[in-house]
């Protein structure tokens, strides 16, 4: 791979039910340029994720167990320190699929 290339991570996230995957979703884009309103991960704790917003606000996520809660952890706290960018959100039920671009 050359320098400059991008490549896509896809990772499935299960949420506690469809409210969650709404919530969890609706925190991702909020805007038309599809900006990441997550700003950080405040807490971990067993299936819950608790978010700082670029509006300072804090919010709860419940997921549907640990390794969910893991997973998403994860995957957002890459994006946050690595300045990448979630490139698509899908719901489908309880479940929530995130995209998102890799340069390297």
């Amino acid at each position: 791979m050359t320098d400059g290339q991008k490549t896509l991570t896809n990772i499935q996230v299960c949420c506690l039910d469809k409210y969650e995957a709404q919530k969890m979703s609706s925190m991702i884009f909020q805007n038309k340029d599809r900006q990441v309103f997550i700003k950080d991960i405040l807490s971990v704790y067993e299936n819950e994720v608790v978010v700082s917003l670029l509006d300072r606000s804090a919010h709860c996520i419940m997921l549907r167990d640990v390794t969910q809660t893991e997973k998403f952890a994860d995957f957002i706290q890459q994006v946050v320190e690595c300045n990448q960018k979630i490139t698509d959100v899908k719901i489908v039920g309880d479940t929530v699929l995130l995209t998102k671009e890799n340069s390297r």
